[in-house]
């Protein structure tokens, strides 16, 4: 079973608590334009006119070269995540930038793939069954913003 996680609790409380981000810079307050706007925590797009935080994430537990830092978006207010199906931010572009990582959290060379939405399930699959990943990130196909991790139980 494919498990679709976004910001853990914690996390979503410290930023929204105005901790500091992977930059040591308090998260932005801002307000969502609309759909483009996805929250990493209940990995839905943030409505229109709703208050947000934007800020750098590093989605890894340790600095290191494949420790990829970049901008995320975060709902102000408490929100969860709902499912184990494929997330709604995950559905709103064509395609996504799908990448395996092992053990060490480092890229697994020859697992980044631009993907179609719908493929994302099976290309997931395919990578777990390689024996040598960990979890699978997905990213903006454009932007290379991380939107969710993807691991396997």
């Amino acid at each position: 079973m494919l498990i679709y996680q976004g910001l853990s609790a914690e996390q979503a409380q410290h930023y929204r608590a105005d901790g500091v981000d992977a930059y040591d810079v308090t998260p932005e307050h801002a307000v969502s334009g609309g759909s483009g706007y996805p929250c990493r925590r209940c990995l839905r797009n943030i409505p229109k006119g709703s208050a947000m935080r934007i800020l750098a994430h590093r989605p890894f537990s340790n600095v290191q070269p494949y420790a990829e830092t970049g901008p995320i978006i975060l709902c102000a207010d408490a929100c969860e995540r709902e499912g184990t199906a494929l997330p709604p931010v995950l559905t709103t572009s064509p395609e996504y930038l799908v990448k395996g990582y092992g053990h060490d959290e480092r890229i697994v060379y020859g697992t980044g793939a631009i993907v179609p939405s719908a493929d994302i399930p099976s290309y997931a699959d395919m990578l777990f069954k390689r024996g040598d990943i960990r979890f699978v990130d997905v990213r903006s196909a454009r932007n290379n913003c991380w939107l969710v991790r993807i691991i396997q139980r």
